[in-house]
């Protein structure tokens, strides 16, 4: 089973590469770009068939290891 976990800064968080981004955007004529927001991409292959278990699993690495949760938000994805 493949999942991803995409890990993004908490609105009200500061994000000076997704400004920084924003404006070479700007600079570059992409002018309907209203606002940036850097994360990162975690993809992982797991050795579980329930998705619920794996569900479990996943929240449980977001929580520990893969996201700060005092700064970070994160969604997970089961693709299969």
């Amino acid at each position: 089973m493949k999942a991803i976990v995409n890990v993004y800064l908490k609105e009200g968080v500061l994000d000076p590469q997704g400004k920084a981004v924003h404006h070479a955007l700007g600079s570059l004529g992409f002018n309907n770009v209203t606002d940036v927001r850097i994360g990162k991409q975690i993809v992982l292959q797991l050795n579980e068939t329930d998705k619920a278990k794996a569900m479990k699993e996943l929240k449980e690495m977001a929580e520990t290891l893969l996201a700060n949760t005092v700064i970070e938000d994160y969604d997970i994805e089961i693709v299969e």
